[in-house]
């Protein structure tokens, strides 16, 4: 039976770069792979992120700013073979793992 692991993460800039690694690199069908802003808000994560905080140009123009506004979901159904490889990944890209009781 699949199993699914949830994390969150900061940014939506580290859930995505988590959803290429396992696409990419461990075989996870990018179908299994759900990423969602954990509030009402279409956010972009708590804290800004990518090439404009990177190179130091933040953009002054409202609309080219993401909402920062709440922590990015990202749930992943894999098989039980893959769980470790997929917990290692969001670990490695930032996320924080929910612990089923």
């Amino acid at each position: 039976m699949d199993r699914t692991i949830v994390a969150t993460f900061e940014t939506r800039r580290d859930a995505e770069t988590a959803v290429e690694h396992l696409v990419q690199e461990h075989g996870v069908e990018r179908a299994n792979i759900f990423v969602r802003a954990m509030g009402t808000a279409n956010s972009a994560g708590i804290r800004p992120a990518g090439a404009d905080v990177e190179s130091g140009h933040l953009s002054s123009d409202e609309r080219g700013r993401p909402k920062v506004a709440g922590p990015i979901e990202l749930s992943v159904q894999c098989r039980p073979e893959q769980s470790a490889k997929v917990e290692a990944t969001l670990d490695e890209a930032g996320g924080r793992r929910s612990h089923a009781p």
